[in-house]
């Protein structure tokens, strides 16, 4: 592995899904300024797996949801491809939201009256193109435990669900945040193998929010995030298999 900047990007991908140019976000609580995001610059590639490491508090989860259109940044610009992010309407965020981004948190807001498959028909029946709902849950391996309702299901079968419904309406982009975070290693190797499987097989750009540094081996590029900078790139020339990990 090798150091790079910010905005070096895989080499042979299809261009870039994401550049951002002086990433700034201030909270404000009373008179209390809280600078979550410093300054930052990046590109990340289509079809990369890009994992975000860092102490809480660093700026992983802002960026991510500033990525995700769940946030806006004070300052700064970011694209998403030829969509500017930055200044667009909120009903134009929801859209780009909604066409383009499968979000996978730690916890898997299950909702526990549906089964499996009618979890993740929550998200094919409002997308333009999905997949079918089985399909996803094959993806993931879970195709025989499709009417099997949440409290059926252990808690990876039940984050696998949740990776079931992000990719099901065929997302450009995963966002995961300590997507295993509530899992044992064996069970958390599955989730990965999932998220890795959909990168190779869909060419879904997957970027990963974890305190669990072993995790960055399977990864293309780790953003390395410090008091609200990236303030280390390292690219994985030789990246490995999740069941490879050393949790």
């Amino acid at each position: 592995m090798h150091e790079g900047s910010a905005l070096a990007m895989k080499t042979g991908g299809t261009g870039a899904a994401f550049s951002g140019k002086g990433l700034r976000k201030i909270y404000v609580t009373g008179e209390t300024e809280v600078h979550a995001l410093r300054g930052v610059d990046l590109a990340i590639e289509a079809g990369e797996i890009v994992v975000l490491l860092g102490p809480s508090g660093s700026g992983k989860s802002t960026l991510l949801n500033i990525i995700g259109g769940l946030d806006r940044p004070t300052e700064g610009e970011l694209f998403y491809r030829d969509l500017r992010l930055t200044g667009m309407p909120e009903s134009e965020l929801t859209r780009y939201r909604r066409e383009n981004i499968g979000f996978i948190f730690q916890f898997y807001n299950l909702i526990p009256s549906l089964t499996a498959e009618e979890n993740v028909r929550l998200v094919t029946d409002i997308a333009d193109e999905p997949m079918d709902a089985l399909d996803a849950l094959e993806l993931v391996g879970l195709g025989e435990r499709a009417q099997h309702y949440p409290a059926q299901l252990s808690g990876g079968e039940q984050q696998r669900v949740a990776v079931a419904r992000a990719i099901a309406k065929r997302p450009g982009v995963l966002l995961c945040d300590e997507p295993t975070g509530a899992l044992d290693s064996a069970t958390g190797v599955r989730v990965l193998e999932t998220l890795e499987r959909a990168n190779r097989e869909l060419g879904t750009t997957v970027l990963i929010i974890t305190h669990n540094a072993g995790i960055a081996a399977m990864a293309d590029r780790v953003l390395h995030f410090l008091d609200g900078q990236i303030a280390r790139v390292v690219e994985n020339e030789n990246t490995i298999e999740p069941g490879e990990i050393s949790w």
